[in-house]
């Protein structure tokens, strides 16, 4: 296990676990968060996204952190060993990305590039401003991509890991 992804529900805690893998692995560690959102949360335009992806995961040994399947397709997952996959229930990733928006907002923390997360932005019904709201609303989307990803055959090359509780979390890191 050398190149891995790790992926999920926004809020579900994937950004702390691929973090914690790459710490214990002594490997990078790539937020594509990081990459994606500019100043503004401006999106970097697709061709530059997947050309700075792939320049970060030409190397033998790293972590990326994000989901990212519809402007990377599989340039990920083709030089990935392994997904790592954190399916929590939708309440606890609920509880967890509200809290976390919340003292983000409060805090007025910097995520990226200069990009804050805002209370209103929280509120908003428009689920591509409100991380909640897009986290409600994906999170089912993605247990069925990633279901179906497990047993698709273009992706035999690929060891899945589906952690779905903060038990399987710990018995992951502690076997790394």
């Amino acid at each position: 296990m050398q190149r891995i992804s790790v992926v999920g529900t926004s809020g579900s805690g994937k950004s702390t676990l691929a973090r914690n893998i790459a710490d214990r692995l002594a490997i990078p560690y790539i937020e594509l968060d990081a990459i994606h959102h500019q100043p503004g949360w401006t999106a970097m335009p697709e061709k530059e996204f997947r050309a700075t992806v792939a320049r970060r995961i030409a190397g033998d040994a790293w972590v990326v952190d994000g989901n990212y399947l519809g402007k990377l397709g599989d340039l990920v997952w083709a030089r990935a060993d392994t997904v790592v996959w954190f399916d929590l229930p939708r309440a606890v990733v609920m509880r967890r990305i509200t809290g976390r928006t919340l003292r983000r907002a409060l805090t007025r923390r910097e995520l990226w590039n200069g990009n804050r997360e805002s209370l209103r932005n929280m509120v908003s019904r428009d689920p591509d401003r409100s991380v909640i709201l897009w986290a409600w609303n994906t999170h089912s989307t993605n247990r069925d991509r990633y279901l179906t990803a497990q047993n698709a055959p273009e992706y035999r090359h690929l060891r899945f890991v589906r952690l779905r509780s903060r038990r399987d979390t710990d018995e992951f890191l502690d076997g790394l």
